[in-house]
């Protein structure tokens, strides 16, 4: 099988579970995902089959829309409810408080990397110096929230709406959120509703592939919205020995097909932006 599936992770499972599961189901080893997922999270995993495996590089979005449960009053050692309560406070806010400290967060800011995540520093991860408790200095990265919205509040839950860039923690920005609120809180649900253009309504649970009710995407289909370039049989025979040709598209890299077929990916040689070299090869 060559495709990709849009699967709905369920809670308490890695994303490494559910490529597993998958294999498992679908008796194939050649299979991963683009977007790993806490295991707390539920939402869309998008899943690479077969020769659609070199595309796991290609759809791992820039940008991922969540929607985020916070409990106010308690903070974790992990920043989510399966951790350990490290510190209580009282809270006292209103929904229009809500609103403004989640618009703040609009645009670009420096998150902090959560000691409980698998980043490595000197080679080694983060949460490993967790549960040796050891301390280290923790990475910043830049982020982008490119829109957030309250989705309700009610005693001592706020659940929001988050579209954000890849490799942003909504367990550090919620934790972040509360410090502005002047209070405490832990992240207790996270639901990924999009990934780039894949949407969670799209998406198929474990049960549906295992009964069989599922669609699997084509290379064409996931691929529509990168530049796609038609070439002829000579360029063909070129593309088929690797060899780099000329650029004849406008962005940093293109779809080519041939006989309506993908054949390969190609990108900006960077000794020469008038030429392209190969990225990706679908030739048998």
């Amino acid at each position: 099988m060559d495709g990709i599936l849009l699967i709905n992770k369920p809670k308490d499972f890695t994303s490494r579970d559910v490529v597993n599961k998958l294999s498992g189901i679908l008796h194939t080893k050649k299979i991963g995902h683009t977007g790993t997922l806490d295991p707390i999270a539920t939402g869309v995993l998008v899943v690479c089959v077969g020769n659609t495996t070199k595309l796991c590089e290609i759809l791992t979005s820039e940008y991922k829309e969540y929607v985020g449960t916070i409990k106010l009053g308690i903070r974790t050692d992990t920043l989510d409810v399966t951790g350990e309560i490290i510190e209580k406070k009282e809270y006292n806010v209103k929904e229009e408080q809500i609103k403004e400290v989640l618009n703040s967060f609009l645009g670009r800011s420096i998150q902090t990397t959560p000691i409980y995540s698998a980043v490595k520093v000197n080679g080694k991860k983060l949460y490993e110096y967790a549960r040796e408790g050891k301390s280290v200095e923790l990475p910043k990265r830049e982020i982008d929230v490119k829109d957030i919205e309250l989705i309700s509040y009610k005693e001592d839950v706020i659940v929001f709406r988050a579209l954000v860039s890849k490799g942003t923690y909504i367990r550090a920005l919620i934790d972040d959120i509360c410090i502005k609120l002047g209070t405490v809180g832990t992240m207790s649900d996270l639901i990924r509703t999009k990934q780039g253009n894949f949407d969670i309504s799209d998406s198929y649970s474990l049960e549906d592939i295992e009964s069989g009710s599922y669609k699997v995407l084509t290379k064409e289909e996931v691929l529509s919205d990168i530049e796609t370039i038609y070439i002829d049989e000579k360029t063909f025979k070129k593309v088929q020995n690797g060899s780099i040709i000329e650029r004849v598209f406008n962005g940093n890299i293109a779809v080519l097909k041939y006989e309506d077929k993908v054949v390969a990916i190609y990108k900006v040689y960077d000794k020469d932006e008038t030429l392209a070299k190969p990225f990706k090869m679908f030739i048998n």
